[in-house]
């Protein structure tokens, strides 16, 4: 394999990107506007756990006459190793989807409490009243760990987030509590009933498990009804996105880039990974959405 396979596409769409509505800085507004900027093809939302955003950024796509596509990345875990997974273009109104999205974001809310009731034993000024200060959209954002690293920040605790996750909220730290999630291919199927696509995410990336997910639990992901592998991350390092790449091949995925871009909260910046025209034409075939192209 070239290392020019093993690069992200210099055109097209970035498909990953994060806004207020979970952990990202800015608004789905200014994710249309800076992907347009930028000249990319189309962005995609998708903020974890929730597809709260998407009347905000349609509006923009709309407005702006900008391409975009609809998704959400959820949280799920299997052998101890956790596993986000893109679902783009589903029914929003499926029940079963919708109820997953309740149990996780009410999971993900009691785990910050405990972590904040954690931390506020050594760190007083962490409370749950400093964490939803950093809450960008009320109760219609997925609350995560970003939040409390915002409120350590906010504190002087920590300089910035990337001290915060290696310090403080890091998931080897005391404070750290594991969220209790679906496993992945529970997410597959259910994402797949609601007529949308899937496609695992940074699944190379050796910063987020002690362990990767190994070719036999993909292989698992992919008779549920698998659709694509995002190859093209920045935690995905060569010989990891070669393994994917060639899983991809094998099975005649969508093979994927994105930025997991946050504004701010992380250093990722917008279309710094790409997915091509045709896998996202691939990727959309069939589901219940249609990409938006105004």
């Amino acid at each position: 394999m070239s290392d020019d396979e093993l690069k992200s596409p210099t055109s097209g769409w970035d498909i990953h990107c994060h806004t207020r509505f979970s952990d990202g800085t800015e608004s789905p507004a200014t994710l249309v506007s800076q992907g347009k900027a930028l000249g990319l093809h189309g962005v995609g939302i998708a903020d974890h756990d929730t597809w709260n955003g998407w009347p905000e950024a349609e509006a923009a796509a709309k407005e702006q006459r900008f391409p975009l596509i609809r998704g959400t990345e959820i949280t799920s875990s299997v052998d101890h190793t956790s596993v986000h997974v893109l679902g783009f273009l589903y029914d929003p109104a499926n029940e079963g989807l919708a109820a997953m999205f309740r149990r996780t974001r009410e999971a993900r809310e009691d785990r910050v409490r405990e972590m904040v009731e954690r931390i506020s034993r050594d760190y007083p000024q962490i409370t749950w009243e400093a964490v939803q200060r950093q809450i960008g959209e009320g109760n219609q954002t997925t609350v995560g760990r970003p939040h409390i690293a915002d409120a350590l920040v906010a504190a002087g605790i920590c300089s910035d987030r990337e001290e915060a996750f290696s310090t403080v909220v890091s998931s080897r730290s005391k404070y750290y509590v594991p969220v209790p999630s679906p496993t992945p291919a529970e997410v597959t199927q259910t994402v797949k009933k609601a007529g949308g696509a899937v496609v695992v995410a940074h699944v190379g990336d050796r910063s987020r498990n002690k362990r990767l997910l190994p070719d036999e639990r993909l292989e698992e992901l992919i008779d549920a009804g698998l659709d694509g592998i995002e190859v093209y991350h920045r935690g995905n390092l060569p010989d990891q996105r070669e393994r994917l790449l060639g899983i991809a091949r094998r099975h005649h995925l969508v093979v994927t880039g994105g930025s997991d871009w946050h504004g701010k909260g992380k250093p990722n910046p917008l279309g710094e990974n790409l997915t091509s025209d045709e896998m996202v034409r691939r990727l959309a075939e069939g589901c219940y959405l249609p990409i938006l192209r105004p």
